[in-house]
């Protein structure tokens, strides 16, 4: 039996990461945990699964599948998918599925198979490199909390109380407040430094006087993901400007990274199967305070990558609720086009009359918003609206540029029926030639993509990976590695194959399902797991190994011809020519 190690003791291990938690379950403990499940009945748990050999198959859960092409491999305890590419252990599926942490995916794995874990808290990445910072912000947060049951709030209580925001429903969405008087600066700086408690955007510091950023305003405080206080947006409720006052970007702030009340509409989101994106952050609180608690917000007009990863995983249609003004209309199209990009169903909702939902609802009540949902028109019906918007269709040149629009906006999907649908559509309403349609969006379907130069780069990145892939499945491909490679000539390559090594000389007969458990808490974690998502099944022999290396020698020596051929010519010394030209022919000889 190896010696037991914790997670955290090998070289580059990432030490900022899960420390607190991982105190209490070791690299054996949580691996027993993984040994316990069989990943078969986990995914089973998920998604229906059929067994085809020796393997299980089921439509992947990660992208928009219409066939089973997702293997789970009950013998290696790893799922691939052969379209998109994820893959990985349990855990790892877990955590892609429910939308949560790896630590999270670890207590969902050990209750599905009846172990008792004490993991009471679930933090993210860089929680203790930033725990400072978490502490400013939830000291911040109480402060404000308990401004708001003083005698001094009650003008701002009184403010809620015009908006329909009950005693209830401050304490639900941890509404605070602050006064003019600089209360926050006086007892933060008691127990932190001032330039770490001004980075956060908490305070103000000119001339030697530090003042509070946020002065007689509602206090709504921004989660992330997790659930932890980020930051704020503060409302003023009393006469002044702006009327708005948002946290500044920081360590532990960042907007794009955000959906405002995610951490609490997530399970109603799954429940429902279904998301509303909405603009504001007042938007979500009105939407939930009546009910409506699978809500979200932006904070602002714009979708980030981040934001679209989150809502990917949800795997639910979206239903875009934005403003109902100009900027509100094109950020509809800018968000729409963005999510049907990545294959997620999006209808519209385009309130008339009021600003925003917030407004709608105080007005016209939340049943005439339920009606309004229920009412949704399809993302493509919202883009005809809008492509069509301010243009005089009788006119010869903008009907051609409306038309050309439509095709070019019906290329980023991969829905048929709704190509189909909308062609026809187009087609009946102008008089025009439903087989014209249909040539003209084939004809931007068949652009091929730039491809990729094959240099030996290139080729030598792939090699590479696949060696990794392979000294992942265990010691008989180190074996191999050590014996007829030895070592990478890329450092990034050589970091993670010390990675596997470390790894599999303190952990012998680990499987790899084991490795990418150890390799979640790694500096190199994002590589890692990319190489594991990028190469599919493939057939795991070590005779495929031997061709790798083989190859991956071949293309080193290739390069190293290439960089000696360009010495040579710059060369003037003819004994130095000789020793490079003797070099070279060397090389064409392994070759």
């Amino acid at each position: 039996m190896y010696k037991k190690k914790e997670i955290g003791q090998a070289p580059l291990i990432n030490n900022s990461v899960g420390r607190n938690y991982m105190q209490k379950l070791s690299a054996d403990e949580i691996n027993h945990i993984r040994q316990s499940a069989n990943i078969v009945d986990v995914v089973r748990s998920y998604i229906p699964l059929e067994e085809k050999g020796k393997n299980f198959f089921g439509v992947c859960p990660f992208h928009n599948d219409h066939s089973p092409s997702m293997s789970v491999s009950k013998e290696k305890q790893m799922y691939k998918c052969f379209s998109c590419g994820a893959g990985g252990n349990v855990f790892k599926f877990v955590a892609d599925f429910e939308n949560v942490s790896f630590i999270e995916s670890v207590k969902i794995v050990a209750d599905k198979v009846g172990i008792s874990v004490n993991i009471t808290s679930f933090q993210s990445d860089y929680v203790e490199k930033f725990q400072t910072e978490y502490d400013i912000m939830e000291l911040a947060h109480k402060i404000f909390q308990n401004n708001i049951n003083t005698e001094d709030a009650k003008v701002a209580k009184e403010y809620l109380k015009k908006r329909n925001i009950s005693d209830h429903d401050i304490a639900k969405f941890e509404i605070g407040v602050t006064f003019s008087q600089n209360n926050l600066s006086q007892v933060l700086q008691q127990k932190f430094d001032l330039k770490v408690i001004e980075e956060l955007g908490l305070i103000s510091i000119k001339n030697n006087q530090v003042y509070d950023m946020f002065m007689n305003r509602v206090m709504f405080p921004i989660h992330n993901i997790h659930g932890q206080v980020v930051g704020f947006t503060g409302r003023i409720f009393q006469s002044g400007n702006p009327k708005y006052l948002n946290s500044k970007e920081n360590a532990i702030f960042k907007k794009g990274k955000i959906l405002f009340n995610y951490h609490r509409a997530r399970d109603t989101i799954k429940l429902h199967k279904k998301l509303i994106i909405v603009e504001g952050n007042m938007d979500a609180i009105r939407l939930s305070i009546e009910g409506v608690e699978n809500v979200v917000a932006l904070m602002g007009t714009a979708i980030t990558k981040d934001q679209i990863d989150i809502i990917k995983k949800l795997r639910v249609p979206v239903v875009l609720i934005l403003d109902n003004d100009e900027a509100g209309l094109i950020a509809t199209d800018q968000v729409g086009t963005l999510l049907i990009q990545e294959n997620i169903n999006v209808t519209v909702v385009r309130l008339s009359g009021e600003k925003d939902p917030d407004d709608y609802i105080l007005k016209n009540g939340i049943e005439a918003l339920k009606d309004n949902i229920k009412k949704a028109i399809s993302f493509m019906d919202f883009k005809l609206f809008y492509l069509k918007r301010d243009r005089n269709l009788k006119d010869t040149d903008e009907l051609s540029t409306y038309i050309k629009e439509i095709i070019s906006s019906l290329k980023n999907s991969d829905d048929e029926i709704l190509k189909e649908v909308t062609l026809k559509k187009i087609s009946k309403e102008y008089d025009l030639s439903y087989d014209m349609l249909k040539n003209e969006l084939d004809k931007i379907k068949i652009i091929p993509k730039k491809q990729e130069i094959e240099t030996t780069t290139i080729k030598k990145d792939i090699i590479a990976e696949h060696i990794l892939y392979f000294m992942m499945n265990g010691e008989r491909f180190i074996t191999l590695y050590n014996r007829g490679l030895g070592t990478f000539k890329e450092k990034e390559y050589r970091l993670i194959a010390s990675e596997i090594l470390y790894y599999y000389e303190n952990h012998p007969g680990a499987m790899i399902a084991d490795f990418l458990t150890y390799a979640h808490f790694s500096q190199l974690k994002k590589q890692i797991l990319e190489i594991v998502d990028r190469i599919n099944d493939v057939e795991i022999e070590e005779t495929i190994m031997i061709e790798y290396i083989t190859a991956y020698k071949t293309a080193t020596n290739k390069k190293q011809i290439v960089e000696l051929k360009k010495a040579l010519k710059q060369e003037l010394d003819s004994n130095k020519k000789m020793e490079i030209l003797i070099e070279i022919q060397k090389l064409k000889k392994e070759v």
